[in-house]
């Protein structure tokens, strides 16, 4: 059994290829997928995307994520306006700033996503 001091002695040259192939802390920043463009999602409104994630924009500068996946029977969300995302198959409405259940059947909100926005690129984190 290799211990952790001839490990590192043993592995060292390659072991400094390896660090190169980390991604460094600004890449880090930006390494989940782009969702949209800040600019894409009108004020009061949002946009679906790819048919899993529903991005909001509920006031100036704030923006909020969501999975599109109704928690009523799994639908997917069609749209938002007057504040709520909004469900066709049954009619459920979710905040649009929290995800919580404005109108049923639906009984549990919206899983929210963590996002994170950078140069008016909105990806997830």
């Amino acid at each position: 059994m290799l211990t952790r001091r001839a490990l590192i002695t043993r592995g060292g040259a390659s072991g400094a290829g390896v660090m190169f192939l980390w991604p460094s802390p600004a890449e880090a920043e930006t390494a989940g997928p782009v969702l949209a463009k800040t600019r894409s999602i009108p004020l009061g409104g949002g946009k679906i995307v790819k048919g899993k994630y529903v991005i909001t924009h509920p006031k100036k500068g704030v923006y909020r994520c969501f999975s599109a996946k109704c928690t009523h029977q799994g639908c997917t969300v069609a749209s938002v306006s007057r504040g709520t995302i909004n469900c066709p198959c049954h009619g459920s409405k979710f905040s649009a700033s929290t995800g919580a259940v404005v109108n049923g059947p639906a009984k549990r909100p919206l899983a929210r996503k963590k996002i994170k926005i950078s140069k008016g690129t909105i990806r997830l984190a």
